[in-house]
């Protein structure tokens, strides 16, 4: 979903013009506030900047209280998460082992930092029960996070949106955010935009899916970054026992949250 945004956003700002996310690589279009290089993009004097980050509200928001940004939060079912994290996981040199699936998921849970006992249970058949001594996952809990920047709708100026709206509606999403941003949208714009930001241009753009990563960083022998696109692709990995507990666990950690779309977790 944030390589998904950076495209759109490129293509809203150029007003369709495909030139520069075709020859730009997408972490200099919208550098990553996490990275040290991001030192020089502070160097930029542009009036609008793109600025790409998936640091937690209690981290960024405070600072962001005091600018005059616009935030654009995309969040996407959790299950699908944690399928395209843990895939992210077997590419990336400089992030651990995910082990198995099974294990990563209960990582990715524990992410929570409470107590979780009985994820002993995701236990393989072939070994004994994964014991809850485990590493969290990069940037922490998925449901920390989401719940974290919903809570900011009244503190920021925040334009909050699925990667299931993406697939449903891209055309109206844009012109959404075209609104949000006040960056007119002409028609010939928004067909540029809906033509390039297809999942098969963007596999295909070197600028964007993270081929020129050198093998060092990123083990491309593992498969691709963008790999599928699509939604509901958990279903292909979950047991029904894993996803039985992963719906009691989200229904504890987000049943009271006022979601603005809700994911189908069936």
């Amino acid at each position: 979903g944030t390589t998904w945004m950076q495209e759109i956003l490129t293509l809203l700002f150029s007003h369709g013009d495909i030139l520069p996310a075709k020859t730009i690589p997408n972490w200099e279009r919208a550098p990553w506030l996490e990275q040290i290089y991001f030192r020089d993009a502070l160097r930029d004097t542009a009036a609008r900047r793109l600025i790409t980050t998936h640091l937690p509200a209690r981290v960024l928001a405070p600072a962001l209280q005091q600018s005059k940004a616009k935030v654009i939060y995309v969040a996407r079912n959790p299950k699908d998460v944690v399928v395209s994290f843990y895939h992210f996981h077997r590419l990336a040199k400089f992030l651990p082992d995910p082990g198995s699936f099974d294990t990563f998921l209960t990582q990715f849970l524990e992410g929570t930092g409470k107590d979780r006992g009985s994820l002993g249970c995701w236990g393989s058949a072939a070994g004994p029960p994964h014991h809850t001594h485990l590493p969290p996952v990069h940037y922490g809990s998925w449901f920390d996070h989401v719940k974290g920047w919903l809570g900011q709708r009244q503190l920021l100026d925040i334009f909050y949106v699925t990667y299931e709206e993406l697939h449903q509606d891209l055309r109206g999403t844009a012109q959404r955010l075209s609104t949000f941003l006040g960056c007119p949208l002409s028609p010939e714009t928004l067909g540029a935009l809906e033509q390039h930001c297809s999942f098969v241009s963007m596999r295909d753009n070197a600028m964007a899916n993270y081929s020129l990563i050198p093998s060092e960083i990123m083990d491309h022998s593992q498969g691709r970054f963008m790999r599928k696109g699509v939604v509901g692709d958990w279903r292909d990995h979950f047991s029904p026992l894993q996803n039985a507990l992963f719906n009691r666990l989200y229904q504890e950690e987000m049943g009271d949250s006022e979601l603005p779309t809700r994911w189908p977790m069936a």
